[in-house]
């Protein structure tokens, strides 16, 4: 099975790393959560966003998410697979020069990645969407644009693969973009 590792930072959607963090362990892949100045055993808080008719996501508190990994002592080289939450963490993430050299190391060896809902905002900070369809938050959608991409304006159901790029609009996808993913890995 794979070994997986998963971008966090505080505010990182609940869902979006509660469900694939579980669900990929349950299918026998090996799954590393880190943050930025964080180790294994601090916590990530995570906002939990739901649509509820409204113009945009209404945010609640979410879960505290225990971190299992260090990010200053992991290589992507000992990694298959990455995966990107969205939330609010992207924003702010992407002001890491390690983390954008860190996705752009997985983009450049081939290796999978999937991003859900605002998690784009670290595929187009780290230029790695040129040319490929991409799924994001609809408020995404520029910077999808801007970064080369072309957005797939698809339901919030669904999911997309562009050669080993996976990526959805929202949690509502899980079912989509988890499976998508798991056929990748």
């Amino acid at each position: 099975m794979a070994n997986v590792l998963i971008l966090a930072g505080d505010y990182v959607e609940d869902y979006e790393i509660m469900v694939p963090f579980q669900a990929l362990q349950m299918v026998g892949h090996k799954v590393t959560a880190v943050c930025p100045e964080k180790e294994a055993g601090d916590t990530v808080r995570t906002a939990i966003h739901d649509f509820e008719g409204d113009q945009t996501y209404s945010e609640k508190p979410g879960h505290n998410f225990v971190l299992n990994g260090d990010f200053e002592q992991i290589s992507a080289d000992d990694f298959d697979a990455l995966l990107i939450p969205g939330g609010r963490a992207p924003e702010y993430l992407r002001l890491y020069d390690e983390v954008l050299e860190l996705v752009r190391t997985f983009a450049k060896a081939d290796k999978p990645i999937a991003a859900v809902c605002h998690g784009a905002q670290l595929l187009t900070a780290a230029g790695v969407v040129q040319g490929k369809k991409v799924s994001a938050y609809p408020a995404c959608a520029p910077e999808v644009r801007q970064a080369g991409g072309e957005y797939a304006d698809i339901e919030v159901t669904e999911a997309i693969t562009d050669g080993k790029l996976v990526t959805a609009p929202a949690w509502p996808a899980h079912p989509q973009w988890l499976a998508q993913f798991h056929a990748l890995l």
